[in-house]
């Protein structure tokens, strides 16, 4: 492929050689280098790709993307006969999408593809409308926090939205695995980052937003986190929006796209009402009635078998979208009554006297709603066992802490992700928070004694749940990650203690 096709749509200036040269394959991680590629140089965090410049000459790379000045070996120190392209470009992040999206021949232009972005319910939303589509008949492929999965390929998550060469990468596969509809997570870092450039989304989705991912490495402040939300919506062809939501008309400001809405407002486009908790042994969920301004949709009712209105707000999102690709009521009713996300207020069956669950809140924010939803179904006890990740922010600790001491009737703290922190030194930064409420705690350091003690003690009517691991099945330690998954762990501690588990 020539350079020059590889740069369609870019504004860029050749200052040096040529843009009619060949290339052999893409590159943007310095070690891959090889003989006829085009390197682009990005700019890491901790790395800085310009500064391999030098290298991926003297390696035979046909041309290199820059945005600012390189060193490059003098002429007699390159292969023979070589003359290498610079290409400069205001943002080579950007130029990667464009570039990484022609070198794999723009399959997101042969796919639907839908982009969720928004604080909390990603995940679970793009799994709620995978299970809808496909009972629909459609052939979907998902790119999330937890996965991508092309056909039966699951491929373990590294990021929520995957650098844009690998995007485009994965377009592709899933295009050639017969593919018609891609559903997505977007992160704010993603759209910050360029990642979901060179294409156009079909649907773009606002789910809500609340100060989260602000720091180092993040973002700057919230109004930075929100003109970064707000991106996706200058980037697709319709948005479906929540309502509710305080921030929409801020994430919305500058948008080209056509929009609907959807939540509990009743002028909505789409929104839900007359609202049933369902509580059944060891299991929890939420019925309600959707209603639609469009006279072409009849009113149906919903149960979905997890709780709360953040529930509802999945379900409705997922519907929203579905009815563009006109799925049928009853394909929508019978896939979010059986639809399971892992890791997302996971029903873990353990007993018919209480009720155990899994959940990724990770955050003094969602914690919040996660506790509060619970509480709502009038438990017992709420139990409510947690801990927070090393080098990550105190203030996320301080936070959680004094949260679960004022929402939950007793707290396990733990360890969750120590990485290079002493457990302990996090574990009293959480007390500090708890401290400040009246709330009831116990410490167990090791997170499996920590849920063995919580199912031992657990009484009827109580709710357990284990926030903050949700769907990671490994637990980091000094740069390690050792294998935990806490349904293993489950399992452990209830063969351990002779007890069978509830099917």
């Amino acid at each position: 492929m020539k350079c020059e096709e590889l740069l369609r749509g870019l504004t860029y200036e050749c200052i040096r050689g040529s843009v009619d040269c060949e290339i052999k394959e893409v590159v943007y991680d310095s070690r891959k280098l090889s003989q006829g590629c085009l390197f682009i140089c990005i700019c890491g965090y901790n790395v800085d790709g310009h500064s391999f410049a030098k290298e991926a000459a003297q390696k035979g790379a046909a041309a290199i993307v820059v945005q600012k000045d390189v060193e490059l070996p003098k002429d007699v120190e390159l292969p023979l006969e070589s003359e290498i392209t610079v290409i400069r470009v205001e943002d080579t992040r950007y130029a990667m999408a464009f570039i990484s999206a022609a070198y794999f021949g723009h399959p997101a232009d042969r796919l639907k593809v839908i982009g969720i972005t928004g604080t909390k319910g990603k995940t679970t939303t793009t799994y709620l409308i995978k299970s809808i589509l496909e009972k629909a008949g459609y052939k979907v492929g998902l790119v999330g926090t937890i996965e991508t999965i092309i056909g039966e390929k699951h491929i373990p998550a590294s990021n929520t939205t995957p650098e844009s060469f690998l995007l485009q990468q994965y377009f592709m596969e899933m295009e050639k695995a017969g593919c018609q509809i891609v559903v997505m997570e977007v992160a704010s870092q993603g759209l910050k980052l360029h990642r979901t450039q060179g294409f156009t989304f079909e649907i773009g989705i606002f789910t809500n937003l609340e100060p989260d991912h602000i720091g180092p490495n993040e973002h700057a402040d919230f109004e930075e986190y929100q003109f970064c939300k707000g991106l996706l919506f200058k980037q697709c062809r319709l948005g479906i929006v929540n309502k509710d939501d305080v921030h929409m008309n801020a994430v919305l400001e500058g948008h080209t796209c056509q929009l609907e809405t959807y939540g509990f407002d009743k002028t909505a486009d789409l929104y839900a009402e007359e609202l049933k908790l369902v509580n059944k042994p060891g299991e929890l969920g939420i019925d309600f009635k959707v209603r639609a301004k469009d006279a072409k949709w009849k009113d149906f009712t919903v149960e979905v078998p997890t709780p709360g209105r953040f529930s509802v707000y999945n379900a409705l999102t997922a519907i929203a979208v579905c009815r563009h690709f006109k799925v049928e009521i009853p394909q929508i009713q019978k896939a979010l009554l059986g639809a399971h996300v892992r890791g997302r207020i996971e029903m873990v069956p353990v007993s018919d006297q209480f009720t155990l669950l899994i959940d990724y809140a990770h955050n003094a924010m969602s914690l919040k709603s996660l506790l509060t939803t619970l509480k709502e179904y009038e438990p017992k006890r709420l139990v409510c066992l947690f801990g927070c990740g090393g080098n990550r922010s105190k203030i996320r600790r301080y936070e959680m802490g004094e949260v679960s001491g004022n929402y939950a009737d007793l707290t396990i703290i733990t360890s969750d992700n120590p990485r290079f922190e002493k457990p302990q030194d996090i574990i009293e930064d959480i007390k500090t928070g708890i401290r400040k409420t009246s709330g009831k705690f116990i410490e167990i350091c090791d997170r499996k004694e920590a849920i063995a003690y919580a199912i031992l003690n657990g009484q009827p009517g109580d709710i357990i749940v284990l926030a903050g691991k949700g769907h990671e099945d490994y637990q980091e330690i000094e740069g390690v990650k050792y294998p935990m998954d806490e349904r293993d762990l489950i399992a452990e501690i209830l063969k351990e203690n002779g007890l069978s588990k509830k099917e």
